[in-house]
């Protein structure tokens, strides 16, 4: 086995389909949704489709995770217990949980780990729940790499998976209370309506309107593809891609971005090494800003930033590819790198901010010609960013097979006293051999093209041959036939050792240690009697409803932001001569809900409180 510390690429799976496509772009393991329980309602999969996913990912030893992570009703109970069983028999290498009463059920030897929506950004909160027996915590995705380093450095045996890439939550995980508070969709349970994709105006205390009509809460995407290693030097293993209701092809250009960025991490320190087997060939050149991306932000990984938000649009802007140059009767000139092509979406911001979007009808030269429902040519002015949002040739490419997952092997054809032995040896030291009684003739002319052509054919087996030798004392004839039969089935015992050989996690060993807080209220989201029962019996005194269960008395927070608002106006206390407001301030959404906002500048955090009327 490998010595050193493993890198693993975690890529989502919203089915089946993107699922293997991920582990063939290079992800390690893939997390996937079951039909209930798993905080995606869109992205649901049944057992059997979960236990063909692990039956191919195993084959690389990569690993499958399922999401069993919404907080749970009483009634939901045994359904859940039922269903980790069904998971754990169909070949999931964990889970993902959120709520705490899963570790009061009768559970199989399953490894678990603490799922974002736990809300673990904190020394405390991980040794705690390292005691419960999670061997992996997901951190948040706000923690920069000096708090995620400290983390590592106080509770070093603990894996921790940071998100890397896709779309972002203006709210800390697992404490976002707007969308049921609005709508009655709960994103605890995975119903989030995307409070924070919508427009709001920003007044001050007088009803003033400081910015009118923007997706105030709405983040830009993050990618971290130039920092993983960094992150992998700071304590963390598993770098998760975003993206349960994405479709696949942004799976696939995700993953081998990101794959490609490891190995040659890997290729260069010696201390580290991937997590599952394989190497993989693509057919495309991975390019992430081709995929879904309302633009691209670090996140606070090296400190505040000043350029996390996406106010203009909740909407995919895609890669940039010049500036407008001209306009014409029908057509756009576009100067920059970028060539469009025929049925590319073409994308900019109007005037009014708002993003605008055209299918391009054809090119000429450097003239691009736009498909118009109405004939109606936009007003763009001269200068305008033009963006591209849809790359037909590129998507093109994703919707064939594009990319394939080989392991390397080894093979040794040699002799034995009545007959043959065939040896294949693949890159992780796991062996299989079979022989076979074979009368030796001398071949009239010499075999060594054929056999080395023969054995090498490893077809739609996973493995691939890196050195293929003879061992014999003679130039024996050995028909075609018998070599293939060879190959099938030294193939076949490989297959088989390699699933002998394949560890599948273990669950952590419990130890009692009370909570990190005295108390819980709202933001612990208990909704069940197990999980009260379970905080009450690890020290905590009292442990309120959660949010979805009972609304808080009075103004409640709804969110809880590192993103804040009066920082990006420029009036940050703590900055250089801010810009003075008249506070409180408030979010106004179209249809007339006010939300106060409240600054807890001790801990640079914004929250979004209800509409109430209340104290």
């Amino acid at each position: 086995m490998k010595q050193g510390k493993t890198l693993e690429l975690l890529a989502p799976a919203k089915n089946l389909e993107c699922g293997i496509e991920a582990i063939r772009h290079g992800a390690d393991a893939v997390y996937i949704g079951p039909a209930r329980f798993g905080a995606r309602q869109a992205a649901g999969n049944s057992v059997e489709d979960i236990a063909e996913l692990c039956e191919f990912a195993h084959r690389y030893w990569a690993k499958v995770y399922v999401t069993v992570n919404t907080i749970l009703r009483d009634d939901e109970l045994q359904d859940v217990e039922k269903l980790i069983w069904q998971l754990y028999e169909a070949g999931a290498d964990a889970l993902l949980v959120q709520d705490m009463a899963v570790l009061k059920m009768n559970l199989p030897p399953i490894a678990l780990h603490a799922s974002t929506q736990c809300d673990v950004r904190s020394v405390e909160k991980v040794r705690f729940l390292a005691s419960c027996g999670f061997t992996r915590v997901v951190l948040a995705r706000e923690l920069s790499i000096h708090e995620i380093r400290e983390i590592h450095e106080a509770c070093p045996d603990v894996e921790l998976e940071c998100f890397v890439h896709g779309a972002l939550c203006v709210s800390y995980s697992g404490q976002c209370y707007a969308s049921q508070y609005c709508f009655g969709r709960s994103a605890n349970r995975g119903e989030c309506a995307q409070f924070c994709r919508l427009k709001f105006d920003l007044q001050d205390a007088q009803g003033k309107v400081l910015v009118r009509g923007r997706h105030l809460l709405s983040l830009k995407d993050m990618n971290r593809l130039d920092y993983l290693e960094e992150m992998a030097d700071a304590g963390v293993c598993s770098f998760k891609i975003e993206g349960r209701l994405k479709d696949v092809s942004y799976v696939k250009n995700i993953a081998a971005a990101y794959s490609r960025k490891i190995d040659s991490i890997v290729s260069r320190r010696s201390e580290y090494f991937r997590a599952s087997s394989g190497h993989c060939t693509y057919l495309f050149d991975p390019a992430p800003e081709k995929s879904f991306n309302r633009g691209f932000t670090d996140y606070f990984l090296f400190g505040r930033g000043a350029d996390i938000f996406s106010f203009d649009t909740p909407k995919s802007t895609g890669e940039r590819m010049g500036t407008l140059d001209g306009v014409g009767r029908g057509w756009l000139k576009v100067s920059g790198s970028g060539q469009f092509h025929n049925g590319d979406g073409l994308c900019f911001k109007g005037h009014d901010g708002q993003l605008q979007g055209y299918r391009v009808n054809r090119v000429e030269g450097d003239r691009v010609f736009l498909f118009l429902e109405n004939g109606q040519m936009p007003i763009v002015r001269t200068g305008t960013e033009i963006y591209r949002n849809f790359d037909q040739e590129f998507e093109k490419i994703l919707s064939k097979e594009s990319a394939s997952r080989k392991i390397q092997v080894r093979i040794v054809l040699s002799e034995t006293p009545d007959g043959f032995r065939l040896l294949m040896a693949d890159e992780d030291g796991v062996e299989a051999s079979v022989s076979i009684e074979w009368k030796k003739e001398p071949a009239k002319s010499s075999q060594e093209s054929n056999i080395r052509t023969q054995l090498s054919k490893l077809g739609n087996t996973p493995f691939e041959a890196a050195d293929v030798r003879t061992d014999m004392s003679g130039n024996w004839f050995i028909p075609s036939s018998v070599l293939s039969e060879l190959r099938r089935q030294v193939s076949e015992a490989l297959e088989k050792n390699r699933a002998a050989r394949r560890i599948r996690p273990e669950r952590g060993t419990a130890v009692r240690q009370d909570y990190p807080l005295a108390s819980l209220t709202y933001l612990g989201n208990v909704m069940n009697a197990s999980a009260r029962s379970f905080y009450t019996e690890h020290g905590v005194g009292t442990v309120a409803d959660a949010f979805e269960r009972r609304l808080p008395n009075g103004r409640t927070a709804i969110m809880f932001c590192r993103h804040c608002l009066r920082r990006a106006l420029g009036a940050c206390p703590k900055g250089n001569n801010p810009v003075r407001l008249d506070e409180p301030l408030s979010l106004c959404s179209t249809d007339g809900h006010r939300f106060p906002l409240r600054f807890d500048c001790a801990h640079c955090q914004m929250q979004v409180l209800t509409d109430s009327d209340a104290d």
